[in-house]
């Protein structure tokens, strides 16, 4: 597991008050139990912890998995590192 995969499943698991052992990256934060203000929290804190942000495109709450999500965060990474 990377690392920005572990950090957003603390992050995730911190917001929703689950067992971090139950996030999949094929689970949606719907699939989660996260409810869209808690999404729209975990989006904010994930944003924070990283220090990016995030395209509304990239946080499909619904359909977008944890998978996608991780994915979102290492390319705004990558562009960030490629920017400094």
């Amino acid at each position: 597991m990377s690392n920005v995969q572990q950090d957003v499943f603390e992050i995730i698991a911190k917001q929703a008050k689950i067992d971090i052992a139950t996030i999949k990256t094929e689970s949606t934060l719907k699939d989660l139990g996260v409810a869209s203000l808690d999404a729209i929290e975990v989006i904010f804190d994930i944003e924070e912890h990283f220090n990016i942000n995030l395209p509304n495109e990239d946080t499909d709450f619904d359909a977008g998995t944890v998978g996608h999500l991780i994915e979102a965060v290492e390319r705004q990474l990558a562009q960030k590192s490629g920017n400094s």
